[in-house]
């Protein structure tokens, strides 16, 4: 079986070592450099890749992803399309042979996004990045997907559990041509829901809350708009919105809108715990952590907030216990919260508080 690893680089050249230690794995790497002046070029060919260098203008993810497939030999059974800021965990390829059947056309497999300061995994999802030498062709000028170019219809996705990869991102890149680029894509495909909601969100992270609303609320309206775990997600993105501008009645309206959307999901119930929080209304916030916390099932799409699957539902919970009088459910509900963040200096001293608090309080029982 030839498995080869095909990527894009641009100004890479300080994680070249790493990236091809864990490509290693592979039969033969090849990369399209769209622009390099650090380097990169070199040092991938001194550790063995096959680069070809090329300007894509106007610059589209699709249009460079293709042209880097395309270096890819017409004989390779497996495509592994990375990027140079992530990593595999070691003996990926043994778990990828021995999983993969006659017809699948693509495997999905887990991936880490983001870590937390303290290094545990911070966002999750799984990703579909690995599939067969022909018949796929990337589409989209940004958040960029395989689309199927085959005859019929694709094989089935096979979920191969042991693969891991890591991103390990360089926090200094700037991420400003993403909105032109969504843009771009929304106008080339305005019935796109998928491109509709990664703009809407966009223009949440830029402050435009005007166009985040007219934009997400367009989504929802979308006949294809269906899948329940990204509407909720535009709820929650309409909420914040609203927040930012004041109105607080509307985005409260919208986060129980994404509760009842995606009852299966942590972050929209997390999300009106924090409001609570800050208004001081400590049954809310315990209903909404207590109903969060109650969802056990993390899910494996890119719907999935670090913060709601961390300490943030427990130490919020914990202060509304101490709030409301109930100090020995708020101390083991506070530990559970540092178990997540052992060196967190807030929460050891909370942990303390609340012991001393309750142990006050047994002296006090006993002395009656």
């Amino acid at each position: 079986m030839k498995i080869v690893v095909y990527a894009i680089a641009k100004n890479e050249a300080a994680f070249v070592d790493r990236w091809m230690d864990s490509m290693s794995e592979a039969d033969a790497v090849v990369v399209l450099d769209t622009g390099s002046t650090d380097g990169t070029p070199a040092r991938l060919r001194a550790r063995g890749a096959r680069v070809e260098e090329a300007r894509i203008v106007p610059w589209r993810f699709d249009t460079a992803r293709n042209r880097s497939l395309s270096l890819v030999p017409e004989d390779a059974d497996i495509c592994v399309c990375t990027d140079l800021d992530e990593v595999f965990h070691p003996g990926w390829r043994a778990i990828l042979e021995s999983t993969w059947k006659s017809g699948t056309t693509r495997a999905s497999y887990r991936y880490t996004w983001s870590f937390t300061p303290e290094g545990r995994e911070g966002v999750v999802f799984w990703i579909e990045k690995i599939h067969a030498r022909h018949g796929w062709r990337w589409t989209h000028p940004v958040h960029e997907v395989l689309s199927w170019i085959g005859p019929g219809k694709p094989g089935p996705t096979l979920p191969i559990p042991g693969i891991q990869i890591d991103h390990h991102p360089d926090p200094k890149k700037s991420r400003a041509q993403y909105l032109p680029l969504l843009e771009l894509s929304v106008k080339e495909d305005p019935d796109d829901d998928r491109n509709l909601h990664y703009l809407g969100r966009e223009y949440l992270y830029c402050g435009r809350y005007d166009d985040c609303i007219r934009t997400l609320l367009r989504h929802l309206s979308l006949p294809r708009a269906t899948w329940a775990d990204e509407r909720a997600a535009s709820m929650r993105f309409l909420a914040q919105a609203f927040l930012h501008k004041g109105d607080t009645e509307k985005a409260v309206s919208w986060w129980l809108r994404a509760c009842a959307e995606a009852p299966h999901l942590r972050e929209a119930a997390v999300e009106l715990a924090q409001l609570f929080y800050t208004q001081e209304n400590w049954d809310g916030v315990l209903y909404f952590t207590g109903r969060a916390l109650r969802i056990t099932q993390r899910p494996h799409t890119y719907i999935c907030e670090a913060s709601a699957w961390g300490s943030l539902p427990h130490d919020l919970r914990a202060i509304a216990f101490s709030r409301t009088g109930r100090h020995a459910e708020a101390l083991q509900t506070a530990k559970k919260a540092l178990a997540y963040e052992p060196q967190n200096p807030r929460l050891r001293e909370n942990v303390r508080l609340l012991a001393q608090m309750v142990s006050q309080a047994n002296a006090s029982d006993s002395a009656k």
